[in-house]
Parts: C-alpha cells; structure tokens; sequence
C-alpha cells in the first residue's frame, strides 16, 4: 500500500507560472482592495467590479501553464498516494495531472448560485449580470470570500489526519483556517515546510524539515528525499 503523502500548497507555487500571489507587499490584490473584490460586502456594494475582476482572472488562467512544481507533485502519485489541499483557485494542478486536489478557497472555473451554495456549475468564460440559475438567481463566483465559511475544511482535516508525510509548499501559513491544518498532523508525521523566506511554524510538535527554495526547486528537493526515506 502506497504511503499517503499529504500537501498543502499556496500562492507561491502559482506565482512562478504567472499567477500574481492573492495580495502583493503594497496590501492589493491585482491593483483592488481585497475588501471590494473579495468579501460579501463587495459583491452587494459593486456587483460590476467583482464579476469584472474575476472575469479577468478567469482569463488571466487561460495564458498561463503548470510549473514544475506541480508536474513532479502530480508525478508522485506513482509512488505516493498524493492528496493535494490547496488555497489556490487556479485548476494548474489539475492541468498537471494530479488527481485528488481539494480546493479550500473555492475555484476560478466554478460558479454557484446566490440563493442556493450547493448549486454549482463549471464556469470557464465572462459571467456577467444575468446570468441566471435555472430558477431565475444571478450567479456569482464559486470563491470563498473573507468572512464566508469554508465548506471544505472538515474534509481537509480528516485527509490531513491521515497523513504519513506532509508537506507545506509556497504558503506564508498566515491565512486561517488553512493555516490551522498543520496542528491535524499526526504527531509522528515529518513536515517538509518549502518556501524561498520560511518562518517559523508555531507550537508544531512534529520534526520540520525546511527547504528554503521557490516552490519548483523545492518540489524537486522534496522528490528526492522522500525517496531516501
């Protein structure tokens, strides 16, 4: 049986194939204040500007391709069981061939509708002001917005509670609740923690190897000593 490797993966792995990290030094993300484009009381202040944003970020996906780092972690899955939790909403690692990715913040390709959450429907061009749910609802993006529930969390805490090998690639671990999945590994359970300016991972029990490298070379680093193992 395949040892389950479990990863958790943020902007940075997205960031090297031309994806802007979810909020840049100046606080904004893509030139917007998070707070208009990216929370419930943006969507009902300025319903243009967000179908807008995204609609360009939805775009932005088209031009861009996996990396490395989400070639040799979708390669893994020869050897590993690989369950990818991710922050991202990008469909990279999908596209890179890994098979069991949980999106925790929701998906750029997805939307849903605004009467009812569990309608959801594959969404890869402009979504404007009427497009409409076959019960007449507009639709919004399939993204979960500061100070909305993340839906997905239970479910990645019972992976994370599995895991024999758990790995933290390209995430400052500052945005909660995702952040809180590393106190769900099992004690036992080594933690390869990869990122170019890593910070010091509070109150963890585990043993916590630090791969100080972008996520591509880091990923690379990863492969080769979980096969030494």
């Amino acid at each position: 049986m395949k040892k389950k490797l479990v990863v958790l993966t943020g902007a940075g792995i997205s960031a090297e194939s031309g994806i802007k990290t979810f909020r840049d030094s100046d606080g904004l993300w893509e030139g917007h204040d998070v707070m208009e484009v990216a929370t419930p009381e943006g969507w009902y202040k300025n319903q243009e500007l967000v179908l807008d944003f995204y609609n360009k970020r939805r775009q932005q996906l088209k031009e861009v391709n996996p990396n490395l780092g989400h070639i040799i972690l979708a390669e893994l899955e020869k050897d590993f069981d690989v369950y990818i939790i991710t922050q991202n909403v990008d469909d990279l690692h999908e596209r890179a061939g890994s098979t069991k990715v949980l999106h925790l913040h929701g998906e750029l390709l997805k939307v849903r509708s605004i009467q009812n959450k569990n309608l959801i429907l594959d969404w890869t061009e402009d979504l404007n002001t009427g497009d409409f749910d076959a019960n007449g609802h507009q639709l919004r993006p399939h993204i979960v917005w500061f100070g909305e529930e993340v839906p997905a969390l239970e479910e990645a805490i019972d992976i994370t509670e599995t895991a024999d090998y758990f790995a933290v690639i390209g995430t400052s671990l500052q945005v909660y609740p995702a952040a809180g999945l590393i106190s769900y590994v099992p004690s036992t359970t080594p933690v390869f923690y990869i990122d170019p300016k890593p910070i010091s991972i509070p109150n963890i029990r585990n043993k916590v190897e630090t791969i100080a490298k972008f996520a591509s070379e880091g990923v690379a680093d990863l492969r080769e000593k979980l096969k030494s193992i």
